[in-house]
């Protein structure tokens, strides 16, 4: 295989190989470091006993994030308050034409699932993300982890049933969240608490991450009069200027508002029979920097 021909065959994993890291990880820097780094182990590599290029690559992309992330963790990591993942951008576009295996793919990439993958040890997220999210055979994970395949089915049985009792349940339709939000954001923006109330759940959560770089709340609000009235308040108190953009994240759609043209904040709704049940807002500035050219 020749050096360009390695580069054309890393380039088409690529996204692949992001998406593990991501998943894996729950930001976009580190996964990219990550996948940075397995191209260099690929290019150095003698693959003349390459057979299968893509499981070799998924194999080392999730060897490195493991070691990423038991790093982190070791590291004892502390954060100002509630943490979601780093917004990724999402847009299968054609590379996924089935509608059954693009709501799987969402599906392990939204920030609900994330939050709780986060709660599970490397190696059950591991073998979570490659067996739920790409469907990787258990006898393909096993090779990949050096484990034999009853223990990788355990390890399976185990991560699953942890984020089936954990991961709330909603709606994945586009169309209706899209919907959804822009009817929250015409309430919000009007000042409407009486329309903005009609649209949340009676037991709707706000979750927001500033890692205390931003003003956000620092604990979750809960119940629909708390979160209507914050979220009033906090749109009466706008600066001027601000734009807002909608883009796909984590397999949803989302709004991107920028102040002065720069990422201020990513805010994305969780939408179940027809109300908002969970509102993320993203303002950690070193979570946004990866949107700005979005």
């Amino acid at each position: 295989m020749t050096t360009e021909t390695a580069t054309d065959v890393f380039e088409a994993h690529r996204p692949v190989l992001l998406g593990v890291a991501y998943r894996m990880l729950g930001r976009v820097a580190d996964a990219e470091d990550v996948v940075q780094e397995a191209w260099l182990r690929w290019s150095g590599s003698d693959r003349a006993d390459v057979r299968e290029p893509r499981g070799y690559l998924v194999r080392i992309t999730t060897r490195l994030a493991i070691d990423r992330l038991r790093q982190i963790k070791s590291r004892g990591e502390t954060y100002v308050g509630p943490w979601l993942p780093e917004p990724y951008v999402t847009d299968f576009g054609d590379t996924v034409p089935d509608t059954a295996e693009r709501a799987v793919l969402a599906d392990s990439v939204s920030l609900a699932v994330l939050v709780v993958l986060e709660s599970l040890s490397p190696l059950e997220r591991a073998v979570f993300v490659l067996r739920e999210a790409f469907g990787f055979p258990y006898a393909d994970i096993a090779a990949m982890l050096d484990r034999g395949e009853p223990a990788v089915r355990q390890l399976a049985g185990r991560a699953r049933k942890h984020v089936e009792e954990r991961r709330p349940r909603y709606d994945v339709d586009p169309a209706e969240r899209r919907d959804l939000t822009e009817r929250f954001l015409a309430a919000a923006a009007d000042g409407d608490l009486e329309g903005l109330m009609a649209l949340l759940a009676p037991e709707v959560r706000l979750v927001g991450d500033s890692g205390g770089k931003s003003r956000a709340p620092l604990r979750v609000l809960r119940t629909a009069d708390k979160v209507g009235r914050f979220l009033i308040g906090t749109a009466q108190k706008s600066l001027p200027g601000l734009t807002m953009r909608f883009l796909e994240v984590n397999g949803g759609p989302a709004v991107l508002i920028l102040s002065g043209g720069e990422p201020d904040s990513v805010l994305q709704l969780d939408v179940a029979d027809g109300t908002v049940r969970s509102v993320y807002i993203i303002r950690n500035p070193d979570k946004l920097r990866s949107l700005a050219a979005a």
